[in-house]
């Protein structure tokens, strides 16, 4: 190409290796990349939601801290069959439902966050309220204490730090304190110490739910929420100490049960 169009008809002069040009409307020229890709056609994906396996509830009703306003937070996982992972379509890591608050992970995805510690993916695991649980479900949360060991500790330990400096931040530059996210802050606190010191994932917060609503409506002081942070975040560090739980999740575990659960979706349709 050698000369764009200047007067407005959108007629470019292309030269062609022989040294030959000619003028030519952009309407005559297509991108090769896409030219390509239109060839080729594109497969279309199958309604990803009919191979749901769990869905279960998260967020405030999980912890026991819902009201009347609360919404409702669906997440689950789904496990397609296996042709489509063989497929040049592929598989997304995770589909929404659209204007609503309902998110699944493709069961892969799931597990390797889930044995990374991920506050939401265990969350997922360890929530009370399931709505649906298929018999590959069934046996995934039957595995779920496989997920549990002191990577809690870090995963858990970062994402709360950084976010308390975030909200710091925040109230430095403008004055506003996020009081929801400061209140799921220390419930995440408290949640992951339970764990490393009993081994066990507990989600409701009990006895401290007052207190947490608290910090929701913005009744209770920052200078005073940090304080508790600060006294959770020393009785976090001293639980990993002498927690039950291993250094590491069962991967081998839960790796055998992922190629089980492929298995059985061969045939699938």
């Amino acid at each position: 190409m050698v000369q764009l169009p200047s007067d407005g008809d959108g007629r470019y002069r292309i030269r062609f290796a022989d040294g030959e040009s000619v003028m030519v409307a952009s309407a005559d020229i297509e991108v090769l990349s896409r030219h390509q890709e239109s060839a080729l056609g594109t497969a279309e994906l199958p309604d990803l939601f009919r191979h749901v396996i769990y869905r279960c509830v998260v967020g405030s009703r999980a912890f026991g801290l819902n009201d009347e306003h609360s919404d409702v937070d669906i997440r689950g996982v789904f496990l397609p069959p296996s042709s489509l992972h063989w497929s040049l379509a592929g598989i997304p890591e995770s589909i929404e439902r659209q204007g609503e608050d309902e998110c699944y992970w493709e069961l892969e995805r799931f597990l390797v966050l889930a044995l990374k510690a991920n506050p939401n993916i265990l969350e997922c695991l360890f929530t009370p309220q399931v709505q649906l649980a298929t018999p590959i479900a069934e046996e995934l949360l039957s595995l779920r204490s496989c997920f549990l060991s002191r990577f809690i500790h870090k995963t858990y330990n970062g994402y709360v730090l950084s976010q308390f400096k975030k909200l710091n931040k925040t109230i430095e530059g403008t004055g506003q304190v996020k009081w929801k996210h400061a209140m799921h802050l220390i419930r995440l606190l408290i949640s992951a110490i339970g764990a490393l010191q009993t081994g066990e994932l507990v989600l409701d917060v009990g006895e401290h739910r007052a207190r947490l609503l608290a910090i929701k409506n913005g009744e209770v002081a920052w200078a005073e929420i940090d304080s508790w942070r600060q006294r959770l975040q020393v009785e976090f560090d001293a639980a990993i100490v002498s927690s039950p739980l291993p250094e590491r999740p069962d991967y081998r575990r839960i790796n055998t049960f992922l190629i089980d659960a492929r298995r059985q979706m061969v045939d699938r349709r």
